[in-house]
């Protein structure tokens, strides 16, 4: 049942929310990723959170490494889980390939098309604003490129602007990385891509592959990383090692308003409340003009 929102401060409600996922990492027959990592409860626990938001997404984006090793049943298990939700709350869904992920299977098994080893790129519409997901997968390697075929495609789908403009969604981030070890997986030859996108009516770019949350800025625009569902990168390491620990999991929320787009890290698990304010309460601030909510809920009390 969809939450009724009002416009309570100085912005408009957002037009558009996408819900933006990453690295899912299933394995084959529901078995454990590094044999602890219950990597299925870990999207339906995403899964849980969205529906108990009450909101309604316009779009569930995953920015790839959906399956760890490219298995059918491994989609089969995810694809269900997903599009279930998906259904339920008349969201958009865009798979996003990922290095982990096998091209073939990938098609068949997600998006029940034949098997091909074409790039997987695609462009969804979301009342106009367009969402164009690229393949940036090397098969058989970690690192991310695209090439002069990918690159001329999307300088042709962005040569019209979008009512609404454009978010791509890419698996490997054109941004640096404290970690070293995974700018060797860096996506290459990004001066390539910041020569087709710079200038264009693209207002983010999601990404994934790093297991950790974290923006930066490309060709001048905005790109927002979510972390993993299933475990995740601690840049608090040391500077000259890479652990991935059992913890920090989350998505993302992308809140699309007319003059910006907000990124918000939503962690996944269930934790202590430390307080709480609940719908009634809210509903009784609705009912006051703006003043009075200031003075009901701002005014401090020593």
């Amino acid at each position: 049942m969809a939450v009724t929102q009002h416009q309570l401060g100085q912005y408009p409600l957002a037009e558009r929310v996408i819900v933006h996922l990453s690295d899912t990492h299933l394995l084959s027959r529901h078995r454990p990723l590094y044999g602890t990592i219950d990597t299925d409860r870990l999207v339906s626990r995403v899964l849980e959170q969205v529906e108990r938001s009450g909101l309604r997404p316009d779009a569930i984006v995953v920015t790839g490494d959906i399956a760890d090793r490219g298995e059918a049943d491994a989609y089969r298990r995810i694809r269900d889980l997903v599009e279930a939700t998906a259904k339920q709350l008349g969201s958009q869904l865009i798979w996003v390939m990922g290095n982990h992920d096998a091209r073939g299977a990938f098609r068949t098994e997600l998006l029940r098309e034949p098997a091909s080893a074409e790039p997987v790129d695609r462009v969804v519409d979301i009342r106009g604003l367009r969402i164009v997901s690229l393949d940036t997968s090397v098969p058989g390697y970690h690192h991310g490129e695209l090439g002069e075929t990918q690159l001329d495609w999307l300088a042709g789908v962005l040569r019209v602007p979008a009512p609404h403009g454009t978010l791509l969604a890419l698996h490997h981030p054109p941004i640096p990385t404290p970690l070293s070890l995974m700018s060797i997986l860096e996506l290459q030859k990004q001066e390539r891509l910041a020569e087709v996108v710079r200038g264009s009516d693209i207002r983010a770019i999601l990404g994934g592959h790093l297991h950790y949350a974290t923006t930066g800025l490309f060709a001048g625009i905005p790109v927002s990383v979510a972390a993993a569902t299933c475990y995740t990168m601690d840049v608090s390491a040391p500077v000259r090692e890479l652990t991935g620990v059992v913890g920090g999991q989350s998505f993302n929320l992308v809140h699309v308003y007319d003059d910006q787009i907000v990124h918000s890290v939503v962690p996944v698990g269930e934790f202590d409340v430390a307080t709480h304010f609940d719908a009634t309460f809210l509903a009784r601030l609705e009912l006051l003009n703006a003043d009075d909510r200031l003075n009901a809920f701002s005014k401090q009390e020593r």
